[in-house]
C-alpha cells in the first residue's frame, strides 16, 4: 500500500446522494471528472475487472464469441432505423472535420446486424451469438449516483441470429439462464421483471433489477403468483362494461372555484349529499406529442381522478414520441380548453386524440369537466356520452391494485437495472435487408435477440447492497484482492514476518494487498474496513507469540490462528 495510487477519504463527497457513490469515492475506487463521467483508479478497476471476467466466463459457456465495435460510428445506420431522431437527446452526436455526422454508441444492434450482414451468408453459418464488452455513451438529463447512472458506462451487450423463433426463443433462455448465474456468482439480489421494449423494438422484454432502496426503477410483484413487472409494463386489470340501459341522464352542476380533484370531490359531496370519492371522478389531462419528425398534436388522457399520472408509464405507452406538458400559450391558443374543468366532449368536438385508463369501460359514470370554468357534468357514461379513440397505460400503479393475472394484490418494490433481455425479432435485419441463403435454397431473413448488462453499473449495485456502516464488503468473487494483510506492530521481526506471510500466500495463488504503510494501526484497520477485502490478515501483538489474527469482513469474526497455520487457514476461508 506504500506504493498503491491510493487516496482514501475521511468524508463523504458533498455531490454523494447514495452509500455506493460515497464509499466508492471515499475508498479511492473512482474519481468524477464531469457529471456522469468517472475515472477508474487502480482499485476500482480490479473490480470491474473481476466483473467483466464472470460477465465472459458465462456467455463463454452458452457459446458467445467476443468482438469489439467502435464507440464512434457513423449516422447512417442509425438514420436507416430512425434512432438518430428517436434516441432525441440522449444521443451524443458530433462532426468530424469535413461535417460528417457521427455518434457516440449508446447501443449497437445497427452495427451488430451489419457485422452479420458483411460476414455470413448461408443457413450453415447459423446460429451465432456476438457479444462485447465497451463504453457506452448516453446523454443523461440528470447523471445522479455516481457510477449507477452516468454518460459514460461499461456494458456487455449481446445479440443473437437465429434463422427461426423458435431458435431465437431457445437463445433468448440461454442468455436469461446466464444472466441468472452471473448474478447469483456476484452475490446480488434480484428479480426478474416483464418490461417494456422502448427505443430498442421487439416483443419479448424482461428487467433483471437489483433489490435496492436507492434504485430508480418501481417494480411492482404478485406475492399468491410470482408475478413481477417493471410499472411502464404493468397492464391494468379492467373490469367488466356496466349495462348502460336505464343509467340516468348525465347532469351539469355549477361547481365554483373547483380546478382541482380535491376541491372538485368537497363540492360533488354536497351537491350529491353523500361522501363522494376521488376515483368517481374523471381527471383530463392534456399533453402536447410529437412523433420523431412529426409536428406537435395534442392529446388527451382521462384517468380516474384518485391518481396521478405516471411519467414512465406515460413516456412508454408514447414511445417513441415524446411529449411535453401545455403551457399557458397552448391554452390561449386552444380556448375550447377550459382549464381545470377540461371534459371529453370538448376533446372529441374539436378533433383532439382522447385516451383513457382500461378502468374507464362502456357503462361506467363519471364526474368530470363540462368544458365550463365553474361547471361539471355528473354522470356522464362512457359509451352512450362519450367514446374514446382508445385507452393508455397512464396512471399510476399502487399497493393493493389487482395483478393483471388476477392471482391476489401488487406491492411494490425499489430496483436497480442490471440487465434486460430483449427478443427483437427482424426489426433491425429488416431495416438492413439482412438475407442467407436458406436449407432450400430460397432467402431466409435471420431474427435477432439483444441482451445487456450493465458491467460498471454492477460495481455500484453489489457496494449498494454489500457495505455496512464501516465501509465496503466484497464478495471474494470480485473483491479486488484476495486478502488484505495488515502489520499493526512496529517491531521489524514481525514486518519481517508479515512479508514473509505476504510471499507465501501470493506463492499459494492468492492475491494480497499488504499495508506496509508507516501509519498507526487504528488508520489501517479503518482504511481495511473502508476497502472492503473479504479477509483481513492482521500481524499485531499476538506474533511475538506465534500468532496472527484473521477477521472476516462480512461477520466481523475475529480469531487468533499460529503463523505456520496461517496460509492454510486463509486458502480454507477463500475455499481455493
Amino acid at each position: 500500500m506504500s506504493h498503491l495510487f491510493l487516496r482514501t477519504l475521511r468524508d463523504d463527497p458533498a455531490d454523494a446522494e447514495v452509500a455506493s457513490h460515497k464509499l466508492l469515492v471515499r475508498a479511492g475506487y473512482v474519481r468524477r471528472i464531469a457529471p456522469g463521467v468517472y475515472s477508474w483508479l487502480p482499485l476500482g478497476l480490479r473490480v470491474l475487472r473481476q466483473i467483466e471476467r464472470v460477465v465472459r466466463e458465462e456467455m463463454n459457456s452458452i457459446g458467445a464469441q467476443e468482438i469489439s465495435l467502435p464507440a464512434l460510428l457513423p449516422r447512417e445506420p442509425y438514420e436507416t432505423t430512425n434512432r438518430w431522431t428517436e434516441y432525441g437527446p440522449n444521443l451524443f452526436r458530433l462532426q468530424d472535420r469535413k461535417q460528417g455526422d457521427y455518434l457516440l454508441g449508446p447501443t449497437h444492434e445497427e452495427m451488430f446486424a451489419l457485422t452479420v450482414k458483411g460476414e455470413y451468408n448461408s443457413y450453415k453459418d447459423f446460429p451465432v451469438t456476438l457479444y462485447q464488452i465497451q463504453a457506452k455513451y448516453r446523454d443523461e438529463e440528470r447523471p445522479r449516483a455516481g457510477i449507477l447512472r452516468g454518460r459514460e458506462f461499461v456494458m456487455k451487450d449481446s445479440y443473437s441470429f437465429d434463422l427461426t423463433d423458435d431458435g431465437l426463443a431457445e437463445s433468448y433462455r440461454a442468455h436469461r439462464d446466464a444472466y441468472e448465474r452471473i448474478f447469483t456468482r456476484l452475490g446480488v439480489e434480484y428479480v426478474i421483471v416483464s418490461a417494456t421494449s422502448g427505443a430498442m423494438g421487439g416483443s419479448a422484454s424482461e428487467e433483471f433489477l437489483a433489490d435496492s432502496p436507492a434504485g430508480e426503477d418501481t417494480y411492482v410483484r404478485c406475492l399468491e403468483s410470482g408475478y413481477a413487472a417493471n410499472v411502464e409494463a404493468v397492464t391494468t386489470l379492467a373490469p367488466a362494461p356496466v349495462p348502460i340501459d336505464g343509467l340516468p341522464a348525465a347532469v351539469v352542476h355549477d361547481t365554483p372555484d373547483t380546478p382541482t380533484i380535491d376541491t372538485l370531490v368537497a363540492a360533488a359531496s354536497q351537491i350529491l349529499g353523500r361522501e363522494v370519492d376521488a376515483d368517481e371522478t374523471l381527471k383530463n389531462i392534456l399533453v402536447k406529442v410529437k412523433q420523431p419528425g412529426g409536428d406537435w398534436e395534442l392529446l388527451g388522457i382521462g384517468i380516474p381522478g384518485g391518481r396521478d399520472v405516471d411519467e414512465k408509464r406515460l413516456e412508454a405507452a408514447l414511445e417513441p414520441a415524446e411529449f411535453a406538458m401545455l403551457d399557458d400559450t397552448d391554452f390561449a391558443a386552444n380556448p375550447f380548453l377550459a382549464k381545470g374543468y377540461i371534459g371529453p366532449k370538448a376533446l372529441l368536438a374539436n378533433g383532439v386524440r382522447y385516451l383513457v385508463d382500461p378502468r374507464v369501460v362502456d357503462g361506467t359514470s363519471w364526474i368530470t369537466g363540462a368544458d365550463e370554468p365553474g361547471k361539471h357534468v355528473f354522470g356522464l357514461v362512457a359509451g352512450r356520452d362519450f367514446v374514446a379513440d382508445g385507452t393508455i397505460e397512464a396512471a399510476e400503479v399502487r399497493d393493493g391494485d389487482p395483478s393483471p393475472d388476477g392471482a391476489g394484490p401488487l406491492v411494490s418494490a425499489r430496483g436497480i437495472e442490471i440487465g434486460h433481455v430483449f427478443q427483437l425479432g427482424r426489426k433491425y435485419t429488416d431495416a438492413f435487408e439482412v438475407n442467407v441463403l436458406g436449407e432450400n435454397g430460397k432467402p431466409v431473413r435471420p431474427t435477432m435477440g439483444s441482451y445487456g448488462v450493465g458491467v460498471s453499473r454492477l460495481v455500484a449495485v453489489v457496494a449498494e447492497q454489500q457495505h455496512d456502516d464501516k465501509g465496503l464488503r466484497w464478495p471474494a468473487e470480485i473483491a479486488p484482492f484476495d486478502v488484505h494483510l495488515v502489520i499493526a506492530n512496529k517491531d521489524e521481526q514481525a514486518r519481517a514476518g508479515a512479508e514473509a506471510l505476504a510471499q507465501e500466500l501470493s506463492d499459494a495463488r492468492l492475491e494480497v494487498l499488504l499495508d506496509d504503510r508507516k501509519a498507526s494501526p487504528g488508520v489501517k484497520f479503518k482504511d481495511s474496513e473502508l476497502l472492503g477485502m473479504p479477509l483481513v490478515v492482521v500481524v499485531g501483538r499476538g506474533f511475538a507469540d506465534g500468532n496472527v489474527e484473521l477477521r472476516d469482513r462480512f461477520t466481523g469474526e475475529a480469531r487468533e490462528v499460529p503463523v505456520g497455520d496461517a496460509v492454510g487457514e486463509v486458502l480454507a476461508a477463500t475455499r481455493r
